[in-house]
């Protein structure tokens, strides 16, 4: 076989389809057969400079995907095997991986750099190839300069792959010594230089002790700056990348170093390529993020003493940094919003003053405001739109005292220039910047309302009319027609946008009908507006809503019938069923809110259900989940009527249930397991049995996303909350599960704060499902089942007390499953509860608490506890 690997990559390549099928057949199958030596001829052909490019390519391209996946539980799966290879097998293929990286060819070189980081990505961290640092750093000193080249990627790649604390701090200074130098102005070769600075990028974040040394760092920052400075374009943008990192990373060291900054990124912003531009700036927009961060942290307080976390380097680079942004938002494209993902230096600029805005609040604002008016009129349209641009991006920040006058005065401006002025990018970006005056300035928490019986028909009259105006126009003026209705959402009895509903309602549905809809998000745009327009709406609109009801229906009918459609199509009717459902979802909760609009709704109910069961039938992931979420919408609404549904829509519940490909679908099912079990109660019971089978074999099962184990705990809670003590014949399998989840949640060590979030979420769910199974089984004989479980429950209750790290919603739940067990155990758990170890703490501390919900459940659990002590 190690004779034709070279012909049979190549087949795999073919335009022929057969042939193609052909050899990939071959390939699994030698995979299958004998994995060490099948990795071992796709090293050998890697390593080959006489094989043709494209088998080696390939052969590269599949020993990766032998190491790595995506997926975690495939790519643990890859790990395990590749450890469990003859050791012989796994250091041949390494030599060849290593001889590789001195190929003419550079992408049988860049190849080898990957694969080679991969297989050092699992072996450093379980003490295995501890040579390879060091073969590697011999090879920096190499001539030709394509081996140096080669190697300096390894190491980017290696730091990539590798966490810090694997590599020992020798070699983290060898490393850098040797990038570093790679990066050095001296270094005559550009692809060197270029592949040390984008290593240096990698191995930022090894750097701890570097940084903390002055001299080092000084270092460090002199050869960067220096590299910004080079004739070559990708190393000058290679190496503002790497400052955007040290901005975030290395934030608080940064002061010596930022006059000579912003020199050269002022320079890089005005004169050099956009490519090179764009990350100067990124460098400004990363320094916002930081400083927002620590003063959203800190707020106001820092004591005199204490070491400011905070630089204030943009407040004092202010009357520099703001003219230099202002000026880059007259850098527009012609056809910048023709482009989705267009993204350019005056969108990048724009981009960054918001930043500014948000970081200093009141002071940007006199520094924007002159060149608004110096340029809001002039001919020339990309001065009108810098103009309304620069306006639009510093609304969020500054204080509505300060904003209010000033909006006062534009919004005027702003309307006419909307219908009337010639270009429209001018109108885009006016349409844009109305949308976040009524997002940040309107609404109930503004005291003074910028919005009056005076100008709100113009407003709508005139939104309305820019609805029809080209996609991209359309799709911002509904835009701000959202943030106009989500400003009134707390207004009540009646609306400021009552009288215009209808109409409001009748544009937006023209809008979905709209040729060009699909371009520029404009029906998503549309549908997301309407629903809002009905989720804020008042009592005195219900009648409209009702009649909304057969118009979304009619629509979602149409998109069933069956005609044969080529997968683009499919595609776009999907969305559009997706985003139908979603539309029928809101005005299912709006009218199943109030008794009297609940009651009429209901004559539509089993049409309704009957068009959701059709869209599953179609086998979209996107649709799936908005049925789901308006079908648990329509069980809260019905109650205990929903159990006629269930026959025909138990399997596709299943369905969701079982869906470990499309997480979110599952996870969505899982929510609605809960709303059905509040609808239907003990109706649910003969469901039962297959829903907890299938939620069991959810929690068992490595491939399902961690995120969906939370909610499928709590639904335990919910099904014994509505099946009572017909919950005891789960409990053998629910328990263990809980228990084990339990354990796991108390000893993890916190490493982030997306771990420590999804810890207080795990451990929410598992007490939302001992809650409900406690309440479950009260009063009834067989509460005496649940007394060998008590101990644990209060051990996990102690266990995140002592942690102390629990969040508000996760001390709510926790102090309310205390009460539960006393609530429903009585002097079963009293005696466990006076002997648990910090049970008083925890409810003192609760009953002092700040959040009156968390204070309420503690003094309802005070309640119970010594009624259950006193027995």
């Amino acid at each position: 076989m190690a004779m034709e690997v070279t012909q049979v990559l190549l087949n795999a390549q073919s335009i022929d389809g057969n042939v193609r099928k052909h050899a990939e057949e071959s390939l699994k199958q030698f995979q299958e057969q004998n994995l060490p030596s099948f990795l071992l001829s796709l090293s050998g052909e890697l390593a080959n400079d006489e094989k043709p490019v494209d088998s080696r390519k390939l052969a590269g391209l599949i020993l990766k995907n032998a190491l790595d996946a995506k997926e975690q539980h495939r790519k643990l799966e890859l790990v395990q095997r590749w450890l469990s290879l003859d050791n012989n097998a796994k250091g041949q293929i390494k030599a060849c991986l290593l001889k590789t990286l001195a190929s003419p060819v550079p992408d049988a070189r860049s190849t080898a750099s990957q694969v080679i980081a991969k297989i050092a990505g699992i072996e450093l961290p379980q003490r295995q190839w501890p040579e390879l640092i060091g073969s590697l750093l011999s090879n920096i000193h190499q001539l030709p300069a394509h081996v140096k080249q080669a190697t300096l990627e390894t190491l980017g790649y290696l730091c990539e792959e590798v966490s810090p604390d694997v590599v020992d701090q020798d070699h983290v200074n060898k490393i850098l010594t040797a990038v570093v130098q790679g990066m050095n102005a001296t270094e005559g070769n550009n692809d060197v230089r270029l592949a040390a600075t984008r290593a240096l990028y990698n191995a930022l974040g090894f750097a701890q002790a570097n940084f903390s040394n002055d001299m080092e760092r000084d270092y460090i920052m002199r050869v960067v700056c220096e590299a910004t400075l080079s004739p070559e374009m990708k190393i000058r943008q290679a190496a503002y990348e790497c400052l955007v990192s040290i901005s975030s990373t290395y934030y608080e060291k940064l002061a010596p170093y930022m006059q000579d900054i912003f020199n050269i990124t002022a320079k890089a912003v005005r004169e050099d390529e956009e490519p090179v531009a764009l990350q100067a700036i990124e460098f400004w927009s990363s320094i916002c993020d930081e400083e927002i961060d620590i003063l959203e942290e800190y707020g106001g307080d820092f004591t005199g003493d204490s070491d400011i976390p905070c630089f204030y380097f943009i407040k004092q680079a202010l009357p520099a940094l703001v003219p230099m942004l202002l000026e880059t938002l007259l850098k527009q494209e012609e056809d910048q919003d023709q482009d989705e993902g267009a993204w350019n230096i005056a969108m990048a600029g724009g981009t960054c003053l918001g930043l500014v805005a948000r970081t200093v609040g009141d002071d940007i604002v006199q520094l924007v405001m002159q060149f608004i008016e110096d340029n809001i009129t002039k001919p020339d349209w990309r001065h009108r739109e810098a103009a309304t641009y620069a306006f639009g991006s510093i609304l969020e920040g500054p204080s509505p005292e300060k904003l209010t006058p000033l909006v006062n005065v534009a919004l005027n401006f702003m309307l006419t220039a909307l219908t009337k002025d010639p270009n429209n990018h001018v109108k885009d970006t006016t349409a844009w910047t109305l949308g976040r005056i009524f997002e940040f300035l309107h609404g109930s928490t503004v005291d003074t309302p910028i919005i009056t019986q005076a100008n709100c028909q113009q407003i709508v009259t005139v939104l309305l009319q820019s609805m029809k105006d080209v996609a991209n126009v359309a799709e911002k003026a509904c835009g701000a027609l959202y943030f106009l209705a989500q400003g009134y959402e707390e207004v009540t009895p009646s609306s400021p946008l009552t009288p215009y509903f209808q109409e409001i309602v009748q544009a937006l549905l023209t809008v979905t009908h709209r040729e060009d809809a699909g371009e520029s998000r404009l029906r998503t745009a549309a549908y997301e507006t309407l629903n809002e327009v009905v989720r804020c709406s008042t009592d005195e609109t219900a009648p409209m809503v009702l009649q909304l009801v057969p118009v979304i229906m009619t629509e979602l009918h149409n998109t069933l019938e069956g005609q044969k459609l080529s997968s683009d199509e499919r595609e776009k009717q999907g969305e559009l069923q997706g985003l139908l459902c979603g539309c029928l979802q809101v005005i299912i909760q709006k009218l199943g809110s109030s008794e009297p609009t609940k009651y009429v709704f209901m004559q539509y109910a089993d049409q309704i259900m009957g068009l959701f069961l059709r869209v599953f039938a179609c086998r979209s992931a996107t649709v799936h989940e908005e049925a789901m979420l308006a079908i648990g919408a329509l069980a809260y609404a019905t109650g205990p009527d929903f159990a006629k549904y269930m026959p025909e829509f138990y399997k596709y519940l299943e369905m969701g249930l079982q869906n470990f490909e499309e997480y979110q679908v599952c996870a969505v099912t899982v929510g609605v397991v809960g709303d059905i079990c509040r609808a239907l109660e003990d109706k649910i019971l003969p469901y039962c049995d297959g829903i907890m089978t299938q939620l069991l074999k959810d929690l068992s099962s490595n491939q399902l996303h961690r995120s969906v184990k939370p909610p499928i705990f709590s639904s335990f809670g919910d099904i014994a909350l509505a099946i009572g003590e017909n919950f005891e014949k789960y409990l053998m399998y629910a328990m263990p599960m809980l228990q084990s989840a339990a354990e796991l949640s108390a000893h993890t060590a916190v490493a982030d704060d997306e771990m420590t979030e999804y810890t207080n979420s795990l451990r929410n769910g598992i007490l939302e499902a001992y809650s409900g199974i406690l309440q479950g089984f009260k009063n009834s004989p067989k509460t005496q089942l649940l007394i060998p479980y008590a101990p644990h429950i209060l051990q996990f209750l102690d266990s995140m007390y002592m942690e102390k790290d629990m969040d508000e919603v996760v001390m709510k739940t926790a102090i309310g499953v205390l009460g539960d067990l006393a609530d429903t155990l009585g002097s079963n758990a009293g005696s466990l509860i006076q002997q648990s170890l910090s049970s008083k703490d925890f409810l003192n501390e609760c009953l002092s608490s700040d959040d009156h919900m968390i204070k309420e459940s503690a003094e309802w659990a005070k309640l119970a506890i010594s009624r259950a002590i006193s027995v």
